[in-house]
């Protein structure tokens, strides 16, 4: 009997080494986006000096226990672009101005700072655009001796009490 010998097709037409380098292919391509995305995006959330941001801390602890000592509530009233903002508590007298931080979750481009005037009854200002989220915001008076906190779900009403 005699062998008969089969023509071979050349490699790029056979199936099997096109599905051996999908999967590397894949990874190469992957890692090639992975690269252009870290690179391309915006890491704002990394504190870049973590020790100073930690001794921090124990200065605003102070700042809340002061606004619990003097029993200090705030209730935010938002009405289109204007904000009303009502102030309780024990101070020998209310301060002339108060700022509003409000901070996105997560993109520090969306944060604002808000000037809160008095105007005889209460505190107002205008209120910046914001996208809906819910923003973290801090309420300190114009010398800083105090802060309330909470988490301000945007276009409602809410009430910051002192935050320990």
């Amino acid at each position: 009997m005699g062998t008969r010998l089969q023509a071979s097709k050349p490699w790029f037409k056979e199936p099997w080494p096109w599905l051996l380098a999908i999967m590397p292919l894949t990874a190469v391509i992957a890692s090639g986006f992975t690269v252009w995305f870290a690179i391309t995006s915006n890491d704002g959330l990394v504190v870049d000096d973590y020790y100073k941001q930690g001794k921090a801390i124990n200065q605003t602890k102070e700042r809340d226990r002061q606004a619990q000592l003097l029993g200090i509530r705030a209730q935010l009233l938002p009405s289109g672009a204007d904000l009303q903002m009502h102030l309780e508590g024990r101070m020998p007298m209310p301060p002339g101005q108060l700022t509003l931080q409000i901070m996105h979750p997560t993109r520090t481009g969306d944060d604002h700072d808000v000037q809160l005037n008095w105007d005889g009854s209460s505190y107002s200002g205008k209120l910046p655009q914001l996208s809906g989220a819910h923003y973290k915001v801090q309420l300190t008076p114009e010398f800083g001796d105090w802060r309330l906190t909470g988490t301000w779900p945007t276009g409602s009403a809410v009430t910051l009490n002192p935050q320990l």
